[in-house]
């Protein structure tokens, strides 16, 4: 599995399940949805139906969910962007304001100065002598004093730094030269002077402020004031913007004590650096709220500022933690540090900050590349015990995890181990470590491919379990990274039906009941009723059903081969001829010594295989019987579907030189006879093996009528065939007469299978 997928597949996904939303949407949004009759048309579903129903619109609520959350955040860095060109904007639009305030107040000056001196030059030289006189006699207002003195106040406040104080006396200022300008109780001169003093001590204030903000000893209440002023001095813009940086090299100055190891424990420092930026960044939020409150332009900045910060956070976290985990396949300890991360980071939601998401985005990468590694960790180690495995089952090692209870009943108190080979309890046990910790794998919808990933190792497993069955090594080219690895034969049955059972166990109830940890949150409450039936609370949930599916073809495949092989076994000689050829039954006619009737070698040996397997199966598949008979059942299949499809046998008996006389269809009617009695008798006679038997009778029927004769004339009835089959199965197994199974469900199957062929012939 690839750590990164192509964008180009993941394009064509997303389109796809937008097209199914809209086609979902679609009865809704026409213009005649009637939604009275749209419920009565529900209403008559069955509980499936509606249960179906729900779970259907549950899924296209949380898809319509996700691809609004996909919306949202694939705009939103525009929208921020542009809310702070906006808001830089409005700064600059206040200080063209302030500037051009006071280059009004310089002309409206210049314009009052040149109008007073054309007064004066019109005046006669006695008036303006005496005016003069008058003026330089008259003692200054007290207005004009205070004007004059107010410049050495404003320096003596913030030379003292008393921030309120000059606040107020700017405030003061500004309040008495409008007044004057109101009532000319100010000469345009003092007015000026003044105006002019107001605006150098504001920007002197603001500086001075500015310097203060940044300074890394300015903290808590400090900072606040300070920005607080500023912003009341008409300087919001930057003022937010300090604010923001202050918590920034405050947490920087910190971090400068925290020095991350190749040898140190990445959660521990996750957990340090998690405290430290998220403090800061809460605090931030909690300043920001107080001096600017919810302001568009000021939260959008500090929503920018907090996302910038929370990525440069991920990407030390990465850096210092999650890589070394990610290569060595510590799923656990790359778990363990986005868990410790998403923890801190969540605890910003209550201040209206949802920055999860953008972690979730950056950890991804690095958490599917610690799940690839783990994955292949468990498929290698598999591989390195499959080696050396000796295929004989065993009980987990004392002390060892079992996958929870099995649906067997325990005997006393005590809960029913299941038996596996080595590498089988390997392959568990891992699988079971595997799934410890898959909160992160769940927040980040990685449940889908962390069960792909888990089939893929599963299915290579099985196929180095195909290799370790004989006569396997030509099929190895078709097993996707498998050739390169050696593994240890099971040569005997009990070693090969070992093989199933290792697969068997693992994909009908460990894989499945260890994944049900990646079932969703929602239904913790529903995976935690034992009284539910496993398969109940195993198939709840489709994906998991459609991945069990997949596992149990994975077994079929091995099961198959094994059943070919056998067949094959049986079949053929070593030399590569056949013991079930046409002419065995062909030449019987001209065998003129007396003929003991009893069933054909190959179908002995058959039976005798059938026998062996059953035994070492029930030993095998306690508690697990049904997948016993199954085995036996597709291997009878195999070995009579061999017959039905092997086209050279059905030549020579339809079209050979010499026809199939009585005596052989006899013989090959006892045998096909001989075959339904022991399935029967042995519950593993399905209703497949039973049409495909009857089909090769009625072919054998129709080849020996071609001949011209009565076939029913020549054959005897049923009884005689039932006693020479249950004699023949009674000496092979090595029972005394009378031991049959009487109570079998299908112990009267033959008679009347086999009768049902005869009438249908003879009609």
């Amino acid at each position: 599995m690839a750590s990164a997928k192509p964008a180009r597949p993941r394009a064509i996904s997303a389109k796809e399940n937008g097209t199914k939303i809209e086609e979902g949407l679609s009865v809704f949004k026409s213009d005649k949805f009637d939604a009275d009759a749209f419920v009565q048309s529900k209403c008559s579903l069955s509980e499936k139906d509606v249960r179906q129903l729900c779970s259907y619109l549950l899924d296209l609520k949380k898809a319509s969910a996700e691809e609004m959350r996909k919306s949202v955040y694939a705009n939103y860095s525009a929208f921020i962007r542009t809310s702070k060109e906006i808001s830089d904007l409005e700064g600059e639009l206040s200080s063209i304001r302030n500037l051009l305030s006071t280059q009004a107040t310089l002309i409206h000056g210049l314009a009052e100065g040149v109008n007073i001196d054309s007064l004066s030059a019109r005046g006669s030289e006695d008036s303006t002598a005496n005016g003069l006189l008058a003026l330089e006699d008259r003692e200054p207002s007290d207005l004009e004093k205070w004007s004059a003195e107010f410049p050495d106040l404003l320096d003596v406040l913030l030379a003292e730094r008393r921030v309120d104080e000059a606040l107020a006396s700017l405030d003061e200022g500004e309040r008495v030269a409008a007044e004057a300008k109101e009532t000319n109780s100010l000469n345009p001169t003092a007015l000026m002077s003044l105006q002019t003093a107001i605006i150098e001590h504001r920007q002197k204030l603001a500086d001075q402020l500015a310097e203060a903000a940044c300074q890394p000893s300015t903290r808590g209440g400090e900072l606040r004031a300070a920005i607080s002023a500023l912003k009341k001095l008409g300087d919001g813009p930057r003022a937010h913007s300090l604010l923001l940086n202050a918590h920034y090299q405050r947490y920087q100055y910190n971090m400068q004590s925290l020095r991350p190891s190749s040898t140190s424990y990445g959660g521990a420092y996750t957990a340090a650096l998690s405290q430290l930026v998220f403090s800061a960044i809460a605090q931030a939020a909690s300043d920001s709220l107080t001096i600017f409150g919810k302001e568009p332009a000021y939260t959008s900045e500090l929503v920018m500022w907090a996302t910038k910060q929370t990525e440069a956070f991920a990407l030390l976290v990465k850096r210092h933690a999650l890589a070394s985990s990610a290569a060595a396949g510590g799923l656990r300890a790359a778990a363990e540090c986005v868990q410790i991360a998403l923890g801190h980071c969540s605890l910003l939601e209550a201040r209206g900050l949802a920055l999860c998401p953008v972690l979730l985005k950056l950890f991804r990468p690095s958490v599917e590349q610690a799940l690839d590694a783990n994955l292949k960790r468990i498929e290698e180690s598999t591989a390195a015990l499959a080696a050396a495995d000796d295929w004989v089952l065993t009980f987990p090692p004392p002390g060892s995890r079992q996958s929870g209870r099995v649906s067997t009943p325990s005997i006393g108190n005590t809960t029913f181990q299941h038996k596996l080979t080595s590498s089988a309890h390997r392959f568990n046990l891992m699988v079971q470590d595997f799934f410890e910790d898959v909160g992160p794998l769940l927040s980040m919808q990685l449940g889908g491919q962390t069960l792909e990933g888990l089939f893929q190792v599963f299915n290579s497993y099985v196929n180095m379990l195909i290799k370790a069955l004989p006569g396997s090594m030509e099929e190895e080219a078709n097993f996707d990274n498998s050739g390169n690895k050696i593994v240890r034969m099971a040569e005997t049955e009990a070693q090969q039906i070992a093989l199933l059972a290792n697969a068997s166990l693992l994909a009908d109830e460990l894989l499945p009941r260890a994944a049900m940890k990646l079932s969703p949150p929602s239904q913790a409450n529903y995976k935690d009723d034992h009284r539910r039936r496993p398969a109940d609370r195993q198939n709840r949930h489709p994906e998991q059903r459609e991945w069990k599916r997949r596992l149990v073809s994975s077994v079929d495949r091995l099961k198959d081969t094994l059943c070919r092989q056998h067949a094959l076994d049986l079949i053929f000689t070593e030399d590569g001829d056949s013991h079930l050829t046409a002419e065995m039954y062909i030449n019987m006619d001209g065998n003129v010594d007396e003929i003991d009737w009893f069933p054909s070698s190959i179908f002995q040996e058959l039976y005798a295989k059938l026998n062996r397997m059953s035994s070492l199966a029930a030993d095998m598949f306690v508690g697990r019987e049904r997948f016993a008979t199954l085995l036996l059942m597709r291997l009878t299949e195999t070995v009579i579907l061999w017959l039905s499809e092997d086209q050279s046998f059905w030549d020579d008996i339809e079209e050979g030189p010499r026809p199939l006389g009585t005596l052989g269809l006899q013989q090959f009617y006892l045998d096909m006879k001989f075959v339904i009695c022991f399935a029967s008798q042995g519950r593993y006679l399905s209703r497949n093996l039973h049409r495909v038997v009857n089909e090769i009778i009625s072919r054998a029927v129709s080849a020996f009528a071609a001949t011209g004769m009565d076939p029913y004339s020549v054959l005897p009835d049923d009884d005689w065939f039932n006693d020479i089959c249950q004699d023949a199965i009674e000496r092979l197994s090595g029972k005394p007469k009378g031991d049959r199974d009487l109570n079998s469900p299908t112990a009267s199957v033959s008679a009347q299978s086999i009768s049902s062929v005869r009438s249908h012939g003879s009609s």
